[in-house]
């Protein structure tokens, strides 16, 4: 019996679809260029169906606001990548912006690729301290290009001296999958000078090489940030998918697809956190949608951050302590997860040691619950899912400014409904994850409320015509208090839409795909550039027909 899965056609039709079409020269606007104030009118309609050649990808995400000011440019990385030996090189501040209080540090990847290929995971590091995780497009023969912009200021104190560079773009080149994947990562730093102000940014930067670790016993400030991501091929890139052992699908987990992402010190649960459901440029079956507009944070893995600023008494004994970091739900001894973690600690520097005491330590019962539905005959399984945990976490530290009394709260959720039938030739997943956070610092109280969304089916269908429906989402409200008053707001509202449909088992020009996507950023707030951002991207056939500012 033929049997349609995600997974299997991820590492088969779907990519190989994607990566045997054609595209012409590089024509693009990357995500750094400004977009057009109003809609795109190509001078020629799209096509009826996909062709050799499409818009270079490219996302809505606002660029990197830079400062006026004096910029030094060093190049961090320049490789090309084949296999899986990483590139290693060694970095220097520039002399000329200064000497490591910089208004601003972005960093930006410019990559081309070209012929056959999977999209391939990848990760930067200087002195051990990862800054960019990033994924990539997948390629066609005439070559595609794409870049990606971070900032990356709050490294300072890893930038600030000489280091080694690491870079990985893993990647298998042979007779069949000919793209070698060649990228070019650079730094700008801009000089802290005028009314361009260096910003508070961590005084120590550890990677978290290992589970044990020593912290400066001054530290008045502690956060942990996460690389998390699912990867690597296996049923854990599509943990949100998998099933309990008794339900017949082609991805397992005993415990069902609820994941959290964890952080303990000394054994003990100190940080709680939904992770983000990434989908890569090969995701749900279906190239087509992602040959232009990636989906949210495919190119740009953002770190899941916890506070453990209620640990710094205990870490500040002068002591080796274990932080230590895991995801819940995963099957034991099964692989699929990568979690890279920095500490950024910010010191005290009228005081050596800076005392204190873990006072709060409550959390509910950990809760993840499937229960399956078995299919009547002719009809689809389903799956309903439901998980949920709540942490809260206090202490205080005695300051050279006084005693600064920190509250940290994590509530996380997630509900999903799986659908699937014999076969998998209807997969369908309708899920809500819900991730909201409150700190309370002194005087100042911070809530965030993040929700990601994923709605999306797969449908193999006669004469074998694939069709993926799916609209993704990234939201986030943010509001800071001071004194119970609200100071501060940013809203980030991040949203795919894509309808694909191609026929799958065929050579790639008798596949007769036809796509239409949609992306939207809207960012309003303190984190927008002039307090409001909204951009919209549009393509048909590949072609983009949208591109529309309203800010």
């Amino acid at each position: 019996m033929r049997r349609h899965r995600i997974t299997g056609l991820l590492g088969a039709i779907a990519l190989a679809a994607g990566t045997l079409a054609a595209a012409g020269p590089a024509h693009g606007l990357t995500p750094a260029d400004p977009p057009p104030a109003q809609g795109v009118s190509p001078a020629d309609p799209p096509p009826a169906e996909f062709g050799t050649d499409w818009h270079d990808p490219l996302t809505p995400a606002p660029p990197v606001t830079r400062p006026a000011t004096r910029s030094c440019e060093v190049t961090l990385a320049e490789a090309q990548f084949r296999d899986f030996t990483p590139y290693q090189g060694s970095y220097a501040p520039p002399a000329a912006c200064g000497t490591g209080r910089w208004a601003k540090v972005v960093l930006r990847l410019d990559g081309k690729v070209k012929g056959r290929q999977y999209d391939r995971l990848g990760h930067l590091s200087v002195g051990g301290v990862e800054i960019l995780r990033t994924s990539t497009p997948q390629p066609s023969p005439d070559g595609i290009t794409w870049s990606v912009e971070k900032d990356v200021t709050r490294y300072r104190d890893t930038l600030a001296r000489p280091q080694p560079v690491d870079m990985l773009i893993g990647n298998v080149v042979d007779d069949t999958y000919t793209g070698v994947i060649d990228v070019k990562v650079t730094l700008t730093f801009y000089a802290a000078e005028g009314g361009a102000a260096a910003p508070d940014t961590p005084d120590r930067v550890l990677p978290l090489a290992s589970p044990t670790v020593t912290t400066p016993r001054n530290t008045e400030r502690l956060v942990a940030e996460v690389y998390a991501t699912g990867s690597g091929g296996g049923c854990e890139e599509y943990w949100y998918m998998t099933t309990p052992d008794a339900a017949p699908y082609s991805c397992k987990a005993a415990d069902g697809p609820h994941r959290e992402v964890r952080v303990s010190v000394d054994g003990q649960l100190a940080g709680i956190a939904a992770p983000f459901p990434t989908v890569w440029t090969g995701g749900w079956s279906n190239p087509f949608l992602w040959y232009v507009t990636p989906g949210p944070r495919a190119f740009d893995v953002q770190p899941i951050r916890y506070d453990l600023t209620p640990y710094a008494a205990l870490l500040n004994d002068g002591r080796p302590h274990r932080i230590e970091v895991s995801v819940a739900g995963v099957p034991a001894g099964q692989s699929g997860w990568s979690t890279p973690t920095n500490l950024l600690l910010w010191q005290d520097e009228a005081r050596q040691v800076v005392t204190g005491a873990l006072t709060r330590h409550e959390q509910s019962d950990p809760a993840g619950h499937s229960r399956w539905a078995p299919a009547a005959p002719g009809g689809q399984h389903r799956l309903d899912t439901e998980g949920g945990h709540r942490l809260t976490v206090a202490g205080h530290l005695n300051t050279s400014h006084g005693r600064v009394a920190t509250t940290v709260t994590r509530a996380v959720h997630s509900t999903s409904v799986h659908r699937w039938t014999e076969g998998e030739n209807l997969d369908a997943l309708d899920a809500t994850w819900t991730d909201e956070e409150s700190v309370t610092h002194g005087p100042t109280t911070t809530r965030t409320v993040r929700t990601h969304t994923m709605d999306g089916e797969t449908t193999l269908g006669a004469g074998d015509r694939l069709r993926t429906v799916l609209s993704l989402g990234d939201r986030a409200d943010t509001v800071t208090l001071r004194g119970g008053r609200p100071v501060d707001s940013s809203r980030l509202d991040d949203q795919y839409t894509g309808d694909a449909t191609y026929t799958a088992n065929v050579p790639r020009d008798q596949r007769h795909a036809v796509a239409t996507t949609s992306a939207r950023y809207r960012l309003y707030g303190s984190q927008a550039p002039g307090g409001c951002y909204d951009r919209t991207v549009g393509t048909v056939q590949g072609t983009v027909t949208v591109d529309r500012r309203r800010c």
